[in-house]
């Protein structure tokens, strides 16, 4: 349990004050808040410095003679399987280790393998498959355990209110990472992101250090998450299973409406490109420059796109995320992502269009990053330690990724098969947002009752 913050400090400190208009901070809780912020900046930083370099790699080429695209379409089921086989060798280590030493030897193993593919890149080795799936595994699994570590330090109560705080930090990171980027070639993005998860691994162990003053916190940072694994914990656990339900239903939407999306930019790019450009040219040489001038719209589509996404994120999580959790609660605050994506998508399939589709999606994945996002960290603060590190490990990577996979089966079976039209995948997910509104009040219901058992256990520890 954390401590009670008004007996850390009497008075709020002048950071404290600086980040109230952000949420409602009292005081002692400024500094450790703060680290975190700083801390979660630093990754999501660190992994669009890698994402950028991942999408240079597979992109620049084919193999086994696919390509570059169905590659990354087809990897998701690859990432998934591995997880099958990582996430027990992760339970298994975090038995056995204390909090921070788990994640210690987590960071230094990612760090070891940036330095290892940058040496190889070096010696002329081709990686870029490799990375494509290490990556997709790692990304998930570093901002899972961030939040994991978050959970253990808060009460239900504290993380509430700060949690949107903290989840500023990757908002930022999300768009300074892409323009850093721009400073270095493809290789060398490795050893910069390395680089940042050193000042990761320095921000939790000064954090860790702040909380061991307290001594109820002192001796709870010292037992290991030892229990049953992930896999075990999710199975037999009704609202671990709801939450597993709604994250798999939420994948499913997006990559679905990605694809929408996608055919939205190709069907642009023809218009702004039309067939009978460059009529000075022939035969191949014009069908190469009319690529090139689509492959270039397309990308400042995207240019664009992804600014206004990270930008109205950060917005909404600087400015909105907060109010609503305090004002409304958590169980409230499920229903926000599903009406928003109920509402975009009934746009999308009824009136279609290049701006509407664009739009929509701003909408969907700025809400998705920022009010979303931190939903589904808060519904672990009343669970137990074991919970929030190994089951929460599995959901928030293996499920995932098992929607991916079951997303680019129903693209090519809604595609394929039933012959449907982008427009036609988002009546699909209208259906899938119904399911999702009917998962997310089977948690409320359970978020209730975890909730009061939670409080329960801590009168009687206390």
């Amino acid at each position: 349990m954390a401590p009670d913050s008004t007996r850390i400090a009497e008075r709020p400190t002048l950071l404290e004050w600086a980040l109230r208009p952000f949420s409602k901070v009292r005081a002692g809780e400024g500094l450790v808040a703060a680290l975190l912020l700083a801390c979660v900046f630093l990754i999501l930083t660190s992994y669009y410095l890698m994402k950028t370099a991942r999408e240079g790699m597979i992109l620049s080429g084919s193999l086994f003679g696919l390509r570059a695209e169905e590659i990354k379409s087809y990897a998701g089921g690859g990432m998934a399987l591995l997880l099958l086989a990582l996430l027990p060798a992760y339970d298994a280590l975090a038995n056995r280790a204390r909090r921070i030493r788990l994640i210690n030897v987590s960071y230094a193993v990612v760090i070891g393998c940036l330095v290892a593919f940058f040496v190889l890149a070096q010696a002329g080795v081709s990686i870029g498959l490799a990375f494509f799936v290490w990556i997709g595994i790692i990304n998930m699994f570093l901002v899972a355990q961030f939040w994991s570590y978050a959970n253990d330090l808060y009460t239900e109560e504290q993380g509430k209110r700060l949690f949107a705080l903290i989840a500023i930090g990757g908002s930022l990171g999300a768009i300074v990472g892409p323009e850093l980027a721009r400073l270095a070639t493809t290789y060398a993005l490795l050893p910069f992101a390395a680089v940042l998860l050193v000042g990761c691994i320095v921000l939790f162990n000064i954090v860790e250090a702040v909380h061991a003053r307290d001594p109820s916190q002192a001796s709870v940072a010292r037992e290991p998450i030892d229990g049953a694994g992930g896999f075990a914990l999710l199975l037999r656990d009704r609202y671990l299973l709801l939450i597993a339900a709604l994250v798999l239903v939420g994948e499913l939407v997006k990559t679905t409406g990605e694809f929408v999306l996608s055919s939205a930019a190709t069907q642009h790019a023809a218009i702004v490109i039309p067939a009978t450009a460059h009529a000075d040219l022939a035969g191949t040489a014009r069908a190469l420059a009319i690529s090139a001038d689509r492959r270039e719209v397309i990308k400042a589509f995207y240019s664009s796109f992804f600014f206004w996404v990270n930008l109205g994120g950060f917005a909404i999580q600087a400015f909105v995320v907060s109010r609503v959790m305090h004002k409304f609660g958590v169980r409230v605050a499920l229903y926000v992502m599903p009406l928003v994506v109920l509402g975009a998508y009934s746009a999308i399939a009824f009136v279609g269009g290049v701006a509407l589709i664009r739009i929509a999606k701003t909408a969907e994945n700025a809400t998705e990053y920022s009010m979303q996002n931190t939903v589904r960290q808060t519904l672990f603060l009343p669970t137990e330690r074991a919970v929030k590190y190994k089951a929460k490990a599995a959901i928030d990577t293996f499920v995932v990724r098992a929607g991916d996979t079951l997303s680019a089966l129903v693209v090519w079976a809604g595609i394929h098969l039933l012959g449907l039209s982008p427009r036609g995948l988002a009546v699909s997910n209208i259906a899938l947002v119904i399911a999702w509104l009917a998962i997310a009040a089977g948690i409320a219901r359970r978020h209730r009752l975890v909730s009061r058992d939670s409080e329960v256990a801590a009168r009687k520890a206390a």
